[in-house]
């Protein structure tokens, strides 16, 4: 099979995110939302996900690059005729005290050379490509209509060409200017520029106050960026991808619907903001783990919706598929599941909120109460089995991972209490906290040396690398080398890639790896001071990104291919933390005192 990988980078404005393929399509675009149906998705069909391509005559070939330290991406296409660059944006910048984020999609296109023509073709679709919008013409627009709001493409070409598939000359820069409910009112060409250069400066400046070491630099800006445009702005959530129902690997059936906030994500996520020094979205992210821990008075469900919904009823629509992969699932039935690793996540996740000084008194004045809650949350869940972090369908175990981070959480809880001068509640943590580990104790083989995926089986399980990363064992202790090394024996795959697990699931035995787990070996080959393999094991990691140098969740090893939903938030997490925890080693050989 040949290799796979996503021909698509991403542009954003933290209220949408919009695919650009390398042969110029918005191959994805989800309005008004996130979680919206797509207006074009030929990602999932070619006939029924519409199009909007900037295409010229004939054959020809295509070169993506992003504008350095921005996420406004350029495709230069040279056909026999020239060469044009499309320049792809969403405006963000600063503006009446608030950030300039519209519904908007700015398309540039200018010769570079030559006399290239080219046919504009845009065909918008409703309720995941049932049908397509009508279109109407206006004095210098096409309004399209069949959505709760409009959607209008504002032009200085011809609409006479558009609508009947015409070739244009490039004979000066063009400007497609789409927009859903409020359109562009105000002249076409200074305004698209004025909103690019402003975005353009509003991303490098950006960047100039991200706290990045020189290590990997590149690539962490990268990866910064693409995770800042997965926040959801208006309420602070951090979806896991855009995209739904890019399979893990071909024909494999495993096609899930991410376009939604994990709780389990949530402390790597924070943790990946603060490494880089970035409070403004860990407050926004913070504003919404805080209202769903004080609206969710019953247990708590693994993922929401990006404004904090519960009911993410999972459904198939009939749609080609990537690459002919069904089903197409809208919602995720994940929802469901009982994962009780979530409220230790909860508990580690809002602990800055009394360490970090940056946080005021009135951000947590009411402490005690919630703190009791989740306590209380903990004592109730710490002897069930769950889903676990992998979500199996149709197993339920006692999982190592969801113990260590009820473990980790109660850790948290003994210094919240200790700020809050809570001794009861101290003590009450303290009790769940060995409780826990009682827990974890139970899955550790002692023939073999290693923890095992959960109590009563010999699986194991890449999650239990977090054993380490979290100084549940101590990293320079001979258990945590031998565990590492267990780990390493049965989940290491070639080029340096790594297994969730190896074991049947309800889907099968998995084929491809999982790159985030790949990150955490990273991270635990640093912690174990083993900082040169770390380092080399980075570097190998960094092959596995497209063109643009965007990171898949999933990962072939036999030849590379990139699989799963695209690009995925949580895998730039992943770099983003590995490159932190190899860049603090390397500094401070006293690092296992400080993480």
């Amino acid at each position: 099979m040949q290799k796979h990988t996503y021909q698509s980078g991403i542009i954003g404005n933290c209220a949408f995110i919009a695919h650009v393929n390398k042969n110029t399509d918005i191959s994805w675009l989800c309005w008004p939302r996130f979680d919206s149906s797509f207006v074009f998705g030929s990602l999932l069909d070619r006939e029924k996900g519409g199009t909007f391509t900037i295409l010229p005559e004939g054959p020809f070939t295509t070169h993506q690059f992003y504008l350095e330290n921005t996420n406004i991406l350029c495709t230069h296409v040279e056909c026999d005729e020239g060469i044009y660059r499309i320049t792809d944006f969403a405006p963000r910048f600063f503006q009446y005290e608030r950030f300039y984020k519209p519904l908007m999609l700015v398309r540039k296109i200018q010769a570079l050379s030559g006399n290239p023509r080219v046919k504009v073709t845009c065909r918008p679709t409703k309720n995941y490509g049932e049908s397509d919008l009508k279109m109407y013409t206006g004095s210098n627009h096409l309004q399209y209509y069949g959505l709760e709001n409009p959607i209008r493409l504002t032009s200085n070409f011809s609409l006479s060409h558009i609508i009947e598939g015409k070739y244009s000359a490039l004979n000066e820069p063009k400007y497609l200017v789409l927009t859903y409910g409020s359109p562009l009112e105000a002249p076409l060409e200074s305004t698209a520029e004025d909103f690019l250069r402003k975005t353009t400066s509003y991303w490098q400046q950006w960047i100039k106050n991200t706290g990045i070491g020189n290590m990997f630099q590149e690539h962490v800006i990268r990866s910064s960026l693409a995770l800042k445009i997965h926040q959801f702005e208006d309420t602070g959530a951090i979806i896991a991808a855009s995209t739904t129902s890019l399979p893990e690997f071909d024909q494999s059936g495993r096609t899930w619907d991410y376009r939604f906030c994990w709780l389990r994500d949530a402390y790597y996520i924070l943790q990946a903001f603060n490494n880089i020094g970035h409070f403004e979205e860990m407050e926004h992210y913070f504003h919404y783990l805080s209202n769903i821990s004080e609206n969710e008075k019953g247990r708590y469900q693994p993922l929401f919706s990006i404004t904090g919904d519960a009911d993410l009823t999972e459904r198939e629509v009939e749609l080609e598929g990537y690459l002919g992969n069904k089903p197409v699932r809208v919602g995720n039935q994940a929802s469901e599941h009982i994962q009780n690793d979530a409220y230790g996540q909860m508990l580690l996740s809002l602990l800055p909120l009394y360490t970090d000084k940056r946080f005021t008194y009135a951000e947590r004045h009411d402490s005690a109460p919630w703190l009791e809650r989740m306590l209380l949350k903990i004592e109730n869940t710490i002897d069930e089995e769950d889903a676990g972090i992998w979500e199996f369908r149709h197993l339920a175990q006692r999982h190592c991972y969801t113990n260590l981070f009820q473990w980790a959480g109660c850790q948290a809880a003994i210094r919240i209490a200790r700020h809050i001068k809570s001794h009861a509640l101290e003590i009450k943590a303290l009790e769940l906290s060995d409780r826990a580990a009682k827990h974890i104790e139970a899955c550790y083989d002692e023939e073999r040396q290693v923890y095992t995926q959960a109590v009563g089986t010999s699986n194991l399980d890449a999650s239990t690398l977090q054993l380490i990363m979290m100084n549940y064992i101590d990293p320079r202790s001979e258990r945590a080398k031998k565990h590492l090394e267990a780990v390493e024996k049965e989940l290491k795959a070639p080029g340096g890639l790594f297994y969730r697990y190896k074991h049947k699931d309800d889907f099968g035995v998995p084929e491809t790896t999982f790159l985030i787990t790949a990150f955490w070996h990273v991270e635990a080959l640093a912690c174990v001071g083993r900082t040169d393999e770390a380092v080399h094991a980075f570097e190998n990691l960094l092959k596995y990104t497209n063109h643009l140098g965007l990171l898949s969740e999933d990962v072939l090893s036999s030849d590379g291919s990139q699989w799963g939903n695209f690009p995925q938030a949580y895998s730039h997490v992943g770099l983003m933390n590995a490159a932190y925890r190899i860049a603090k080693k390397m500094d401070k050989p006293d690092f296992y005192n400080n993480i």
